[in-house]
Formats: structure tokens, sequence, C-alpha cells
């Protein structure tokens, strides 16, 4: 007993030791990461506590959080803009999201089942193409996308912010597709041809299920580029009961230059809601998917 008594204190001593050792660097690590975490939250502590303070507070004080807070710019927001509930925004922000998501999974799923799985002549050109239109600016297309749409009688419709994405026209999201789609196992495109499916069938009820992140990840990413989009709606809608929310901020400025600052920021921290509860709603999907690797044993 003595014996073992012996080799297990120089071993708890080294422990100890070693722990020594660590705990200052793990303090800094801790402190640093506090510090970082402090950077990054304080916009947003900022904004919150500026929802609750007075349009002259917010441009007059530095401080953080209000001294008299007030409620009226979310109370405010009830009587709505120019005459037009923000129910309207976000009803027509909700609408292109959502139609936006449907789009551009069917669309690009469709076109990177197209490249992955089928050979076909000029294939490789043609997706060589694609690519190289993520090298456009979006300005470079914005003049003759506006005049083909003046001409098609299309402004101030959603069809212009809507069409493109049932044609595939998000390069990025087809390559991501792609890619995913090219390190599905072949011989599940075999298996489904000797029991007689054809390329429909195997996209629909073999290649789409197994891309689920690939599809989540699209959906997650063209809900908030379609929520956040404040230059297409600006370009396209001209009356106010089609605007988004986007645009709906920009209402709170009004001709003489006067800003609402507090009504803005209210809205703003409510318009985000959507977005972050979307992102909360699929995140488990995401994770999920990505661990499998679109593939369970």
């Amino acid at each position: 007993m003595s014996a073992q008594a012996t080799d297990i204190t120089p071993a708890r001593s080294t422990r100890a030791g070693a722990l020594r050792r660590k705990l200052p660097g793990s303090v800094a690590w801790h402190v640093g990461s506090l510090l970082i975490l402090a950077v990054i939250l304080y916009p947003v502590i900022w904004v919150i506590g500026a929802s609750f303070k007075r349009s002259e507070d917010i441009i007059g004080s530095l401080d953080l959080f209000p001294t008299d807070p007030i409620t009226e710019n979310y109370t405010s927001l009830s009587d709505g803009i120019a005459d037009i509930s923000i129910t309207t925004f976000f009803t027509n922000s909700l609408f292109l999201a959502v139609g936006s998501v449907i789009g551009i999974l069917l669309s690009c799923s469709l076109t990177a089942y197209a490249f992955a799985r089928i050979r076909f002549a000029g294939r490789n050109l043609l997706f060589t193409l694609m690519i190289g239109t993520l090298l456009l600016p979006y300005h470079v297309l914005l003049i003759p996308q506006y005049v083909l749409f003046r001409n098609l009688d299309m402004i101030n419709t959603y069809t212009p912010l809507l069409l493109g994405k049932y044609l595939a026209t998000e390069a990025f999201f087809v390559f991501l597709m792609v890619q995913f789609m090219r390190n599905l196992p072949k011989e599940l495109d075999e298996a489904a041809r000797l029991d007689g499916c054809g390329h429909l069938r195997i996209y629909w009820s073999i290649v789409l299920p197994l891309c689920r992140p690939a599809l989540i990840t699209s959906a997650i990413f063209t809900f908030i580029n379609s929520w956040n989009d404040f230059m297409g709606p600006l370009i396209y809608l001209n009356e106010p009961d089609r605007y988004t929310v986007s645009l709906g901020l920009k209402m709170f400025v009004d001709q003489e230059g006067v800003a609402n600052y507090g009504g803005m920021i209210a809205m703003t921290l409510i318009a985000l809601l959507p977005v972050l509860a979307f992102f909360l709603a699929f995140q488990r999907y995401l994770i999920d998917g990505m661990a499998t690797s679109g593939l369970k044993g």
C-alpha cells in the first residue's frame, strides 16, 4: 500500500504542475474571447438601447442605454408609415422571400442535376460559361434588365424580382448543388435505372433527398438575401403599397430630410426577427446534413 501511495503522489503532483502551467494561457484565452464577444455584440446592444430612445437622443447622446427609456418607437409602428401598415411591408417581403426560396430550390437543383448526372454535348462549356457569370457585377446587368422588363410592361410588379429565381440564374447555388451531387455514388443512378426509373424520378426520389444539406444552405442564403434586398425593389417597385421592409425603412425619412431614427431602429429590430427565426428553424437540419455528408448508413 505504501508503494502505491508513493507512485500516486508524484503522478498527482505532475498533473497539478501541468494545470498550473496551463492556467495563465487558459485565462488569457477566455479573457480574449470575452473581449472579442463584447466588440461583436456592442452594435447589437447599442441598436437595442437606441430603439428605446428619442430620435434627438440617438444623435446627441453616446450612452449605450437610455436614461429615460420610452416605448413610443414600437407603439407608433402600429399607426403605419404614410398611412400604410407595416404588416403590408412584411407581407410583401415574405411573399418575395418564400417565392425566391421555392424558385431557387426547384430551378437550381434541376439545373445542377443536369450538369452533375447527365452527359450531353457541350456540358463542360456551358458549365464554365455559367460560372463565368459570377464575374459580372450586378450593376452591369441592371440597365439592360430594366429596359427589358419595361418593354414587357412588368415594372411595378414582383415578376422582375422573381423571374430569375425560376430560371436558375443564380450560378452560385447551381455550383453548390453540382459539387454536392457529384459526390453522390453513381451506383444509385444505375440501380434506379434497373428498376425502370427515368431522370425525373431519379432526380426527385433519390438525388434531392440526399442533397438536403445543399438545399437547406441555399434556402437560408436565398431567404436572407431576398429579405434584405434593397436595390431590386427600389428599381422595379413604384407604389408604396408594394414596398418591402427594406423600402419601408426608407420612408422614415421625409422629403425635408428629417428622419424618425427611433421608429426606424425599432422597425429594423422587428425586421430581423423573421430572418433569425428562419435560420434557427433550419440550422439543426443543416448541421445534421453536414454531419452525415448527405448519406446515412
